[in-house]
């Protein structure tokens, strides 16, 4: 099964950054996740870039959400795509 690549864009001391975390943390016991956490404090490009809307969360390389992460629309999200993905291997 092939992994779903998850980057979370965040820094220290965020609590929407923690929550972003523990709901990635909770979905990904259902899903193959390879969750990325890039500290926008480390470059200065993307902290200027990201700054004011953290955490921003991308599914394969898609921005899909900002400042908050619902649950909800996460596994509704990796679903569709778990579909796509399974769909395309069973072509092969």
């Amino acid at each position: 099964m092939s992994l779903i690549d998850i980057e979370i864009y965040t820094k220290d001391d965020c609590h929407l950054c923690e929550s972003a975390k523990d709901v990635l943390n909770n979905v990904a016991r259902d899903y193959p996740l390879r969750i990325t956490e890039i500290d926008i404090t480390e470059d200065e490009k993307v902290y200027s870039e990201y700054k004011e809307s953290i955490p921003v969360i991308f599914i394969n390389k898609k921005r899909e959400f900002v400042y908050k992460v619902h649950e909800i629309t996460l596994r509704k999200k990796l679903d569709k795509l778990n579909n796509q993905i399974n769909s395309n291997e069973n072509r092969k």
